[in-house]
């Protein structure tokens, strides 16, 4: 059977109401008021009960509740301040992968090109060393080493950059990056002992009180 969620119970945080429901009737043997569980009523039928009441059980930690969810919000709002480079990021990937690629492409290239010139150059200036274009092909082909030595410069230099671009940025831990967090916790707790305290043990006491006791259990 599908019961709806209470209209001030969030969604996100049904899973934790019945949490903290499951962790009270997990210790009602250590709570003299819930004496009655398994006599009166089973823990099976206290958590029915309890989950198809939930607006009523959750609106005993109603201003709790509230102030639970406006902190959580704010802590939401300032993570995302906090990180305003991930788009930045996003729209920047591309262009920073054609930079790369040429920087990888143009060493490589070029030492190709060094490599054909000289082996050419110095097979046409050993058969032929009066033909000036053997010296021609040796000079092109030294002009291309350098550009390549220079492009694998460029190319180490840009990897560098880019490391220490990318490299994790610390964040600090001090006092005000940490408030939020800290305050997140307190209204947390704070939400769900009053759900306990004003919410879900009343109501089972309530429940076990006005159930008589089964002749047929144990």
């Amino acid at each position: 059977m599908h019961m709806n969620v209470a209209p001030h119970l969030l969604t996100e945080d049904r899973a934790e109401y019945e949490r903290v429901l499951d962790d009270a009737l997990s210790t009602a043997h250590a709570r003299p008021e819930l004496a009655g569980v398994g006599s009166r009523l089973t823990v099976a039928q206290l958590r029915a009960m309890t989950l198809n009441a939930t607006a009523l059980v959750t609106s005993a930690a109603a201003s709790e509740y509230d102030h639970f969810v406006k902190v959580r919000e704010q802590n939401r709002a300032s993570v995302g301040v906090r990180d305003p480079d991930a788009h930045d990021r996003l729209g920047t990937g591309s262009g920073a992968g054609v930079v790369a690629i040429v920087t990888v492409m143009v060493p490589v290239l070029a030492g190709a090109a060094a490599v054909i010139f000289l082996l050419v150059g110095a097979v046409l200036h050993a058969l032929a060393p009066t033909v000036a274009f053997g010296a021609t092909l040796l000079t092109a082909g030294l002009v291309f080493g350098s550009l390549a030595a220079a492009g694998l410069l460029c190319a180490a230099a840009g990897l560098l950059v880019t490391a220490l671009r990318n490299s994790p940025v610390e964040v600090s831990t001090g006092g005000p990056p940490a408030a939020p967090d800290d305050e997140l916790s307190r209204a947390r707790e704070a939400w769900r002992l009053a759900l306990l305290e004003r919410g879900i043990l009343p109501f089972l006491r309530d429940a076990l009180a006005a159930t008589p006791p089964d002749p047929t259990g144990p």
